[in-house]
């Protein structure tokens, strides 16, 4: 029976040059590349764009790569870190699109129209729903934003949040509070 090889070891053979390698490394972590990076940015073009460079540094760093956390919190370190470049160097800011799980449609689950389908009325509230939650998490300073996106959409850990953002953990604690404080608000007056 056949065990699948670890990020780790994928890394050691790219290390040494094994393009195969580095296709399953990719396969494997891409769609969860992408979406920390569209989470963060909120633009698809620019999220497969960053994507790439982040591939690209994992091939690059693939030599004096150490195994001394977990493999994705190593790579969530580099994407969190082109994340917080891309925002440095751009000149304009766009909505962020969290609430979006394919990016065509707006969420819509059970639990928003409990009725069955929505009238128009509930798809205009939600719309308008989503577009306050997006302006009010765009809002959020990068570390906040960043640890709220790998806590809600990742899941990580508090721990591997601080190492992804380079903090401690009682920062990490501090920067999601201060981000749910935040948000309560901004959406105080918003009613459900």
């Amino acid at each position: 029976m056949d065990r699948e090889p670890s990020s780790e070891d994928l890394m050691a053979r790219i290390a040494k040059g094994d393009g195969d390698a580095f296709e399953i490394l990719v396969d494997r972590h891409q769609a969860s590349v992408l979406n920390l990076i569209y989470r963060f940015i909120g633009d698809r073009t620019q999220a497969k764009d960053l994507a790439q460079e982040v591939f690209f540094r994992v091939w690059q760093s693939a030599k004096s790569y150490e195994p001394k956390a977990k493999f994705t919190t190593w790579l969530y370190r580099i994407t969190a870190n082109l994340c917080f470049n891309e925002l440095k160097s751009s000149r304009r800011k766009k909505w962020l699109q969290f609430l979006r799980s394919d990016g065509d449609r707006e969420v819509q689950t059970e639990e928003d129209f409990p009725n069955g389908s929505p009238s128009p009325e509930d798809l205009l509230l939600a719309k308008e729903r989503s577009r306050q939650v997006a302006d009010a998490l765009q809002s959020l300073p990068e570390n906040q934003r960043m640890a709220l996106v790998l806590k809600r959409y990742d899941d990580l850990s508090y721990e591997e949040i601080a190492q992804i953002i380079g903090c401690s953990v009682s920062a990490v604690e501090s920067l999601l509070a201060r981000a749910k404080r935040t948000l309560q608000e901004k959406l105080k007056n918003y009613e459900k």
